[in-house]
């Protein structure tokens, strides 16, 4: 033990792999603002972001106030969301001692997506995959699975709701390109399956909701979903419901 303090990096979104390559270093430590980190009060982000921002970029604001960080990398291009922009002002004037470094990612590399097509519990494949965005290392293969359901959108804020899912669920939207590390890739994230049952998932008040509606309605098997902060037992319940009625 060194007793060296460390330096305390905060990011929201994916920040360009050249960023994530000059954190990993043992003396940072990072902090994933877009997840809860600890019990926070979602109520200390009130004064200063409206509530018809998402509860991620909710979240983002509680965090920082908690964290604290030296550092934040805030990516405020298309690979995040126009709010982010936003977001990123008013951490400048609420913690005058961070430094908030905006970025915007346009990688454009596929890192690949095994996590997304493997067979493995839709909560831990989500946790592996937000995970992930901390690491520059290359994946691990892992054989993908015939898929049976399938999860389109962002990360939840609340994991709950994707215990529901059977473990042949593949991911797309967002989330694929999250594993990818390609936040802005249109493309990657409009692909969906037509052939298997898929609940479309965007947070409230995101302006993915759009998307994520806009697909359903196209999907011949489709739920569109969005939730606020928590998943609720009647979200849940649509899920049940859904993947019930197609055989699952």
């Amino acid at each position: 033990m060194t007793g060296k303090l460390q330096h305390r990096v905060g990011i929201v979104g994916i920040p360009p792999l050249s960023v994530m390559e000059t954190l990993a270093a043992p003396e940072v430590k990072i902090f994933d603002l877009d997840e809860p980190q600890g019990k926070i009060d979602l109520e200390t982000a009130s004064p200063f972001l409206p509530r018809v921002y998402c509860g991620i970029l909710r979240t983002v604001i509680a965090n920082s106030l908690a964290v604290k960080p030296d550092t934040i990398y805030i990516d405020t291009g298309a690979g995040k969301c126009d709010c982010a922009v936003h977001t990123a002002t008013v951490l400048e004037d609420i913690l005058p001692r961070t430094r908030v470094i905006r970025t915007r990612n346009q990688d454009c590399t596929p890192f690949g997506i095994p996590l997304c097509r493997t067979h493995m519990g839709l909560f831990e494949k989500m946790v592996a995959i937000t995970a992930s965005v901390q690491s520059t290392a290359p994946y691990k293969d892992l054989a993908a699975c015939l898929p049976t359901a399938g999860f389109w959108g962002v990360p939840p804020r609340d994991f709950s709701l994707l215990s529901l899912f059977p473990d042949t669920t593949h991911i797309y939207g967002w989330t694929r390109c999250m594993e990818n590390k390609t936040p802005d890739n249109p493309e990657l994230e409009i692909h969906c399956n037509p052939d298997i049952p898929t609940v479309f998932f965007a947070q409230s008040f995101c302006a993915k909701t759009a998307l994520a509606r806009h697909l359903a309605g196209r999907h011949p098997h489709g739920l569109y979903l969005d939730c606020d902060v928590t998943a609720g037992s009647s979200a849940k319940a649509k899920i049940q419901a859904f993947l019930e009625l197609s055989g699952i």
